[in-house]
């Protein structure tokens, strides 16, 4: 157990805080759940409020280029109104319901560079003070898995994956950012395709996919964006995944225009169009750590798609954004 002492507004000899997920990864819709352990400082305090917050590095896109930055997107007050003794050790479970939107970070226990992260906040003595940062581990949900180990059946190799701050037009998408699990193509679309993005954004009822590709020049002229979008149901054991996504990159490859063939709608990231101006393969951002395999190589197990080799960043990450807290 590592506690982390308050030193922002309570000084020393205040409360110290550390927070303890349960082991294993969690699902998006899912429930984190853990406890937060406290340790009384030289005094008294009134613990006024326990808060957790799901934080997430993200890129976005501006007229300067790209930036990285830490955003929100979820509090949870999850104790609070207690006396908490000098000395005193006490625990407060907690189960968070994650948004359906929350990315996933790893496929078959493999990293996929992407940082989610539960920061503890707590008040006292009418001040707000912000404790540890732990990682959250989020794999995907049964259909999302399946879409994307019949990618990695078919042919294609994974490549990165990222979070981008913007938000997709013409999607019921809820928070302020959105993934992107860039893959690419197997032998059959090489030369057609350079790149191909998939986008899951997962509700109660369902998941939208929305596939981007980048095409090659030569195929219609010069190279461009071409995107498509789908809606699948939860009930991922009851279709045949490797010929329905098959049948989707076909409608991707073959498409002139950058409107869903699926649901027939306009499709763009907010007001910046495709690709947010900065063009793909333009290198990897914070959440791209994975190396690409060479192309149409699905590398992973039991054929499906998952990292190679991961660069880690995420203790980087969380060391760095605690370091900024404390000063």
């Amino acid at each position: 157990m590592v506690f982390k002492r308050l030193l922002g507004t309570l000084g020393v000899g205040g409360p110290e805080v550390d927070t303890v997920l349960d082991p294993g990864a969690v699902t998006p819709g899912g429930s984190l759940t853990g406890e937060v352990h406290l340790k009384g400082g030289d005094s008294d305090f009134t613990i006024e409020h326990i808060t957790l917050e799901l934080v997430a590095r993200v890129e976005a896109e501006h007229e300067d280029g790209e930036s990285e930055g830490t955003v929100g997107f979820g509090r949870f007050i999850v104790g609070g109104n207690f006396r908490l003794a000098a000395g005193e050790l006490r625990r407060v479970p907690f189960a968070l319901d994650l948004p359906w939107e929350t990315p996933v970070t790893e496929l078959y226990g493999q990293a996929l560079g992407i940082v989610l992260g539960v920061r503890t906040e707590l008040g006292v003595a009418g001040a707000k003070d912000s404790g540890d940062i732990d990682q959250v581990a989020v794999r995907p949900l049964p259909v999302q898995e399946a879409i994307l180990e019949a990618f990695g059946q078919l042919g294609f190799g994974f490549a990165s994956a990222d979070l981008e701050l913007d938000h997709i037009r013409g999607t019921g998408q809820q928070l302020p950012f959105y993934q992107e699990i860039e893959i690419v193509p197997s032998p059959r679309y090489a030369d057609r395709v350079a790149e191909i993005e998939v986008t899951f954004l997962a509700g109660p009822a369902g998941v939208e996919v929305v596939l981007e590709a980048d095409k090659r020049a030569g195929f219609h002229g010069e190279g461009h964006d071409a995107v498509t979008r789908f809606t699948v149901s939860h009930h991922a054991g009851v279709t045949d995944w490797n010929t329905e996504v098959d049948s989707w990159v076909r409608q991707l490859v073959e498409r002139d225009t950058a409107h869903g063939h699926g649901s027939h709608e306009p499709y763009a990231h907010g007001s910046h169009g495709h690709g947010h101006g900065h063009g793909h393969g333009s290198g990897p951002g914070v959440g791209t750590a994975v190396a690409a395999g060479a192309a149409g190589l699905a590398v992973g197990v039991v054929g499906g798609m998952v990292a190679a080799e991961v660069v880690d960043e995420v203790g980087d990450f969380f060391e760095g954004d605690e370091d900024e807290d404390e000063g």
